[in-house]
This record gives C-alpha cells, sequence and structure tokens, in this order.
C-alpha cells in the first residue's frame, strides 16, 4: 500500500512509463515541472504548444528534448483540442493543463466529437500527506462542484473511491462530513451523507469500501475524539477520503491542509476517461511533481 507521496513516485519508476500530452506546454513553470517528472523517470511526455517558445524555455532551463515529441499548435484551443485527442486516440495515458485557462482544457475534455467525457461527472480530488496523520488522505470536492446535490454525490465518491484504489488500498474508508452526526432534516448535507452510507450497505460503490456519514471533522480524523463521544464507528481515526457537502468546506479543509499543517499534496480531475491533471501557478514544483506522478498512478491503473 502507498502511504506517503514519495511511494507514488517510486511505484512508478523502473516500468513502462505513461505518455501525458501537456496542453500548452509553451511556460516555463509548467516546463520545469515536466523535466522534473522526465528526470524522476515518472512519465514520458508529449509537448503540445508553440514549438519556437518550448525549444527556447528548454534550453532555458537546461531540458533536452531530444526524446520528446512536440507538437506544434499556437492558440491555446488547438493547443486543448489536440492534447485531448491524444487521450482520445490512445496515444497518451491522460493530459495536464498548461499555460491556458481551465475551462478551455475542460471544454475540449468534455468534447462529445473527440473528447473524454463519460457518464459520471468530473470532481476534483486532492490528496495530502501530514505529519499527524498515519497515511495518505483524499479530500473530495474543494474544486469543482459547487453544491452537489445526492446523485452528483454518488457520482464524485465513486471518483474518488477508484482514485483511492490507485493507491492499493485493501479497503476504502469513507467520511461523509457535516456539522453533526444525526440526520436533520433542515441541514442537506446530513441528508445526504445518511443516504450514501445507505447506498453503500446496499453495494453502490463496489465491494471492500465502507461509506459513513453525517461524521464531523473531529470524529472522521480522530479516533480519541469517537471515544469520548461514545461514537461507534469503523472509519474514525482511519478514514481514506473525506467527501465534503459543499466547495467551501472543501476549499477550507485543504487550505487549512496546506497552510496551516504543513501539508504535502497533489490533485487531479477525476470522472473522465483518464486523468486530467491542473496544476495552479501558486503550487510549489513539489505539489506539481506530485500531480503528476498521481495522475500517472491513477492512468496507469486506469489502462
Amino acid at each position: 500500500m502507498i502511504k506517503n507521496l514519495d511511494d507514488i513516485l517510486n511505484a512508478l519508476k523502473g516500468e513502462e512509463k505513461v505518455v501525458l500530452s501537456v496542453a500548452a506546454a509553451h511556460d516555463k513553470e509548467v516546463l520545469i515541472a515536466i523535466k522534473d517528472a522526465v528526470e524522476k523517470e515518472i512519465i514520458r511526455p508529449i509537448l503540445v504548444g508553440d514549438s519556437q517558445k518550448i525549444s527556447t524555455i528548454s534550453k532555458e532551463i537546461d531540458f533536452n528534448l531530444e526524446n520528446i515529441k512536440v507538437i506544434n499548435k499556437i492558440t491555446i484551443e488547438e493547443c486543448a483540442k489536440e492534447a485531448v485527442k491524444l487521450v482520445s486516440n490512445k496515444e497518451a495515458d491522460f493530459v495536464m493543463k498548461g499555460i491556458l485557462d481551465t475551462s478551455v482544457l475542460l471544454k475540449a475534455v468534455l468534447n462529445k466529437e473527440y473528447g473524454l467525457r463519460t457518464d459520471s461527472l468530473l470532481s476534483h480530488v486532492m490528496i495530502y500527506e501530514m505529519e499527524k496523520y498515519h497515511k495518505l488522505l483524499l479530500l473530495t470536492d474543494g474544486g469543482m462542484n459547487i453544491a452537489p446535490d445526492y446523485n452528483q454525490k454518488e457520482k464524485i465518491l465513486k471518483n474518488a473511491i477508484k482514485a483511492a484504489k490507485s493507491l492499493g488500498l485493501d479497503e476504502v474508508k469513507v467520511a461523509c462530513l457535516a456539522a453533526k452526526e444525526k440526520v436533520n432534516s433542515k441541514m442537506q448535507a446530513t441528508v445526504d451523507a445518511d443516504m450514501l452510507s445507505k447506498a453503500c450497505d446496499e453495494g453502490k460503490f463496489g465491494s471492500n469500501v465502507i461509506v459513513e456519514g453525517p461524521l464531523a471533522f473531529d470524529l472522521a480524523v480522530s479516533k480519541e475524539a469517537s471515544e469520548v463521544k461514545k461514537f461507534k464507528s469503523r472509519v474514525s481515526g482511519d478514514v481514506d477520503i473525506l467527501m465534503v457537502p459543499t466547495i467551501e468546506v472543501g476549499n477550507g479543509i485543504g487550505k487549512s491542509f496546506t497552510y496551516m499543517a504543513n501539508s504535502k499534496s497533489a490533485g487531479i480531475i477525476m470522472g473522465a476517461k483518464a486523468p486530467v491533471v491542473l496544476v495552479s501557478r501558486a503550487d510549489t514544483h513539489e505539489s506539481k511533481l506530485y500531480s503528476i506522478a498521481y495522475g500517472a498512478l491513477v492512468a496507469k491503473k486506469m489502462k
């Protein structure tokens, strides 16, 4: 089982490399991240973008392009289309956002003609490594879906479970977060969490998955808190996935992990035929590398 983010890097070494297509790769920060991933032998990239700019930047950062395929596309729309088509045509295994708007890339991903759409829902999955937690912790969805209804939450959770299973977990433990543990019809988060838990009991999320909810954050991550409150739980203190009710909750928890708990992290978009790596310019080089690596790991499992 993979227990930290460096384990993901190690799991990808020495085997056939998954192929990453990069949409609008003509950006220094993007190419530094790709260079790092190539040097650590975790991917084989295809760079889609302004080939002249890619060449110039690569010389600046001492990135050898001799054995790397570069496809010249000038507009960001052309870059997105070509990068997605590479995955759709099975020339690449997953796709990464370069220097273009997220909406442009996702529009290509969802294109009915050449895109990667499925009957699922695109959702954001973050994975965190923290000193005070004994294993990797997934968080969904704090990046895409604003206020999902119950049916959307089912799809979001299925995406996260698939992402979690790529870590080699024997059993996936999920906590559906809310402000309290008792179902209250005036608090939709508690109602949906209870329904997700019952759906799991009926086999909705596959084998070796435990979904509990509603659970407050402290009961989800602390077995001691459950013992003090005399709350019986099979996931408390050992949860793998935190399922949040709204984007604000996920965004707040995620940024708290990053800025207050000094956590390491990686993030991908699930729900398409292949993972989509979206990195922010504010992300550290380390975080960008881990996001590429996690996308590669999931893509490898999905092949």
